[in-house]
């Protein structure tokens, strides 16, 4: 079968490198979204271990549609009665690039009405009731190239359930995840984010250093799929749960708000690394690690959704008199402002473009000195 990874903008990198360290086979990355063949256990094992995606999806179906009855006519033709049963709901999601299908209501009428036709001929049925656990359809259409997808995750793979607290701009977990993968930090040195806010860079680095699946602690839609046998996420929870380490960490988080600092106490209890990370309180300009070499991951206000820009750029410019003080140490820092370089005092080694929710951003990477 056929799979996809949904992922945020420019993303799809990270995740791919995911799914091929999950001994996953056939990765694809495309615009926001990662392919890849399997089974159900595949398909398991990646809703319980991408720290980066969004959804995982089943691809029930793609072919070329320029019109709406060819869009009808192909979703019609697929065996729609393998997956939805005969008193499931199924709501219609989609989307459209580039394409001559372009209308996102039309494109969602004409799918739902093909598959009613053809779950009502093989159920035999003049109605279909859909009043049972739902199958969420989603069809997507790139270049007139149409994707039926079903989605196996059910709410998006960024809430691990740790995070009960939201303070704000808060940082989505997917994208803080990322932000750890892309430093290549392997938990053998400190991790610090001296401007943590309720914590989630910090979490989700102790939960990607102590190998712990960050969707062990929730349920997937797969859950209640018929087509999707219990046995193959039985198994992969199983060897999730058996596949955790303990080695030594230091993390380090801090920040000047009690209150965001109470609610990364509370997260880090509630994701079951709180003794990994040491929560303190403290001003970014005081940052002073012990240890000589380490890597600092920041996702400091921008001056756009909290607090004022003159705030954030005087901010920039402290934590470049701070971090550029520790030679030893890699930081990595994102943030929308377009000044950030020459606030920070020095170019950047490497710039990514990302996406902070709507926010167009930059991850801004300055490499530690060699010894």
């Amino acid at each position: 079968m056929k799979w996809i990874a949904t992922t945020g903008y420019a993303l799809e990198g990270v995740t791919a490198k995911e799914l091929e360290k999950l001994n996953i086979s056939g990765v694809t990355a495309r615009p926001t979204r990662v392919e890849f063949d399997g089974g159900f256990e595949e398909a398991a094992r990646a809703n319980l271990w991408l720290r980066t995606a969004g959804r995982v999806r089943l691809v029930a179906g793609q072919y070329t549609a320029t019109t709406f009855e060819e869009l009808f006519e192909g979703c019609r033709a697929l065996p729609w009665e393998d997956w939805i049963g005969r008193d499931m709901a199924f709501p219609v999601t989609a989307r459209a690039v580039s394409s001559q299908l372009m209308s996102v209501p039309d494109i969602q009428k004409i799918v739902k009405k093909a598959v009613v036709e053809r779950l009502k001929a093989k159920y035999n049925l003049s109605w279909l009731l859909e009043t049972a656990q739902s199958a969420a359809i989603e069809a997507h259409i790139h270049k007139d190239c149409v994707t039926l997808s079903i989605d196996t995750s059910g709410s998006g793979l960024h809430l691990r359930g740790y995070r009960k607290l939201n303070g704000p701009a808060a940082l989505r977990e997917t994208l803080a995840a990322a932000l750890v993968l892309m430093t290549k930090w392997q938990g053998d040195r400190p991790l610090a984010d001296p401007c943590c806010g309720t914590g989630t860079i910090a979490v989700e680095g102790a939960l990607y250093a102590r190998n712990m699946a960050p969707g062990l602690r929730r349920k997937f839609a797969a859950d209640h799929l018929p087509f999707f046998p219990e046995r193959a996420l039985r198994i992969e929870r199983e060897y999730a749960r058996d596949a955790k380490n303990d080695e030594p960490l230091t993390i380090l988080a801090s920040d000047i708000d009690d209150e965001a600092l109470s609610m990364a106490k509370y997260h880090a209890q509630m994701a079951g690394v709180s003794q990994n990370i040491r929560i303190t309180k403290a001003d970014l300009r005081a940052f002073a690690p012990q240890e000589s070499q380490g890597h600092i991951i920041c996702n400091p206000p921008y001056g756009q959704r909290m607090g004022e820009v003159r705030q954030a750029e005087d901010l920039y410019r402290a934590m470049g008199e701070t971090f550029r003080a520790l030679p030893g140490w890699s930081t990595h820092i994102i943030t929308s402002s377009p000044n950030f370089e020459r606030l920070y005092g020095a170019p950047a080694h490497k710039r990514r473009q990302l996406k902070n929710g709507n926010i167009a951003c930059r991850y801004f990477e300055y490499f530690a000195r060699k010894p």
